[in-house]
């Protein structure tokens, strides 16, 4: 399951989520679109893992499988 998939399984639309977490609705396309990565705050993140009912890991798993193979990511 990707970023946008999880946003999906909860029938949110981006501008939804980055209102939540406090971004622009650009940004929520570019981290499923594979653009950009998510770079969040502590806070910010939690808010995704609530408002997606999922684990840190599963969040995790969803952004590297969403992530360009040019883009790094933190293991």
């Amino acid at each position: 399951m990707n970023l946008r998939d999880l946003r999906e399984k909860k029938g949110l639309r981006t501008v939804d989520v980055a209102s939540i977490v406090g971004v622009g609705e650009s940004t929520v396309r570019n981290w499923e679109k594979g653009r950009t990565v998510p770079t969040l705050s502590v806070y910010q993140t939690q808010k995704l893992i609530d408002l997606y009912e999922c684990s840190f890991d599963e969040l995790m798993v969803a952004v590297k499988k969403t992530a360009r193979s040019d883009q790094p990511i933190a293991s």
